[in-house]
């Protein structure tokens, strides 16, 4: 879904458009629209792993360490 929003905002669509043509896939959710506030923070998110690569490799990695015990 995120990169729908991304693809679509690029082409000037606001969030509260694009939001009624998602559909959430799984979950206790499934079968109706995402709210704002999901969106935005998907879109916050997908901001801050842009702006900071390696932080987000390096989480990526010690969560890995944490949960496999390695």
């Amino acid at each position: 879904m995120l990169h729908t929003v991304l693809r679509r905002r690029a082409t000037g669509e606001s969030v509260e458009t694009i939001r009624g043509d998602l559909i959430i896939p799984t979950g206790k959710h499934k079968g109706r629209n995402p709210s704002l506030a999901s969106i935005y923070r998907a879109l916050a998110e997908h901001d801050k792993a842009q702006a900071y690569p390696d932080a987000v490799a390096w989480a990526h990695s010690e969560f890995a360490e944490i949960t496999t015990g390695t």
